[in-house]
């Protein structure tokens, strides 16, 4: 963070300092809300949580170096005491960015957020040094933490907004004001809590609005390829620009196919000009990822063979996205088990598909390894059933469908569109699904993983590999 005073720190919050010797003493360190991450000089934030309460640490990180903590109560150390940790926090955060004087870059959407945002982040840092959210800390704590994180040599700050109603991101754009603003699509993630895919287009679409106008140097980079959010263009003041692969996209994709590996390549058009990018990552829905990132990059002033470039050595920075691990005895592992909803859900089928294609002239299998997407609402059962169907339509080999109600949906989706015999099955947990790919897998299989968070099957997926690895059995608790 750069460096402020306790004293500073306290008129910024509206907070009132306890026992502070020296007011004038400086947090040269990270701000954090987990006690193991306190480093010297560091800012400790004390949350009340539903199982920890963040004040009963404050003796132990001030001993372990922490300059104070941010509390809603005095705790005997150096503290700032304020009526709304995380309000106070917010607050930090938005007088910080302000005085860095850094370009914010602010993402939303219903799927891709935390993709696209890693993509940006190893984008940008080849021009300047670039701070990103972490892993998808998208919230009201954990982006004011991110924005804390960037230092005076910070020149990009890109941050991933989520949202789970109504408002909250305006709230976000409030604290950290981006000039750059980029929606990615608006799908159907949450659409229970939302109501409808209409009442999520509202949500997202308060980023653009949020916007500083045009002359004063906004932007808001809006997918040409989905309705509802270029639609968003009449919401903003900003000067908008369109990715996509639709024709009249100032940033585009044209000639996009799959390696044999089942990574995307394309021909990136930029009004400055052309390259040719051949992705890291894997499956056909990052081409869209990639424009965005790609359309952000050119506006920051990179040309496009510096874009091309970046993209094309780019990663996975967050973990359980697409992670990519092959066994010794040639099973390939994809772990894509960290979120899902019915897009990403069939994005993963496809690249399953074509990363088993080449395997699959060798006898290789593909297996679809399924849980529940969370927060549907009414149309969960719709949806899984969609995706169980899918799966058939797109000739994965093997479905596996884990959990309960949810995945039992999945399965019956597969079954009413014709899979018969062990086509598809249904098992109970993740241990259940552990012992049946155990005693099923053969060299050249391709496995996919994937669930909401909510799920846990992240532990298939490294079950498996522990297993490969010989490093345990990989023993997997029920669920």
């Amino acid at each position: 963070m750069i460096a402020l005073s306790l004293a500073e720190i306290a008129e910024i919050v509206g907070g009132q300092t306890y026992d502070i010797p020296d007011p004038a003493v400086r947090v040269t360190g990270p701000v954090v809300r987990d006690s193991r991450e306190v480093e010297s000089g560091s800012l400790f934030a004390a949350f009340v949580g539903e199982r920890v309460d963040g004040h009963d640490y404050a003796a132990a990180v001030v001993a372990s170096g922490a300059a104070a903590v941010l509390a809603s109560r005095p705790v005997g150390v150096p503290a700032i005491v304020v009526d709304d940790v995380q309000r106070a926090l917010g607050a930090l955060a938005r007088a910080v960015v302000e005085r860095l004087g850094a370009t914010l870059v602010a993402l939303t959407g219903s799927a891709g957020k935390t993709s696209t945002k890693d993509l940006i982040a190893q984008v940008l840092r080849h021009k300047a040094p670039t701070v990103w959210t972490p892993g998808s800390l998208n919230n009201e704590i954990g982006l004011p933490l991110t924005a804390l994180s960037a230092t005076e040599e910070t020149r990009f700050l890109v941050l991933e907004m989520g949202a789970r109603g109504i408002g909250h991101i305006s709230y976000l754009a409030g604290l950290t004001p981006p000039r750059i603003g980029l929606v990615l699509n608006v799908g159907t993630a949450h659409i229970g809590e939302f109501g409808g895919r209409e009442q999520i287009a509202q949500a997202k679409g308060e980023l653009v609005e949020c916007l500083p106008p045009a002359d004063a140097g906004g932007v808001a980079v809006l997918n040409a390829d989905d309705p509802l959010v270029r639609a968003m263009a009449s919401r903003t003041k900003a000067r908008v620009v369109l990715f996509g692969e639709a024709g009249e996209a100032d940033v585009r994709a044209e000639n996009v196919r799959l390696t044999p590996s089942g990574q995307p390549a394309f021909l990136l058009r930029t009004p400055s000009g052309c390259s040719d990018v051949t992705l890291r990552l894997y499956g056909e829905h990052h081409v869209s990822n990639a424009l965005a990132a790609a359309a952000v990059a050119h506006e920051l002033g990179m040309s496009v063979d510096e874009i091309a470039t970046a993209l094309s050595e780019a990663g996975t920075l967050s973990r359980w996205r697409m992670e990519v691990t092959e066994r010794p005895d040639g099973v390939t592992v994809v772990n894509d088990a960290y979120n899902a909803n019915p897009e990403s859900m069939r994005a993963a089928l496809r690249a399953l598909v074509a990363m088993g294609a080449a395997s699959r002239a060798d006898g290789g299998r593909t297996w679809a390894v399924l849980g529940p997407m969370a927060e549907l609402g009414g149309e969960s059962l719709a949806e899984h059933d969609a995706v169980g169907r899918l799966a058939v339509r797109l000739n994965v080999s093997k479905l596996v469908a884990v959990g309960g109600r949810e995945a039992s949906w999945l399965q019956l989706g597969a079954y009413n569109e014709g899979s018969w015999g062990e086509e598809s099955v249904h098992v109970s947990d993740a241990r259940a699904a552990v012992d049946l790919l155990r005693r099923e897998l053969r060299p050249g299989d391709v496995v996919l993983v994937k669930a909401s968070r909510s799920a846990g099957l992240e532990r298939i997926a490294q079950a498996l590999l522990e297993n490969s690895a010989g490093s345990s059995e990989g023993q997997v608790a029920g669920r």
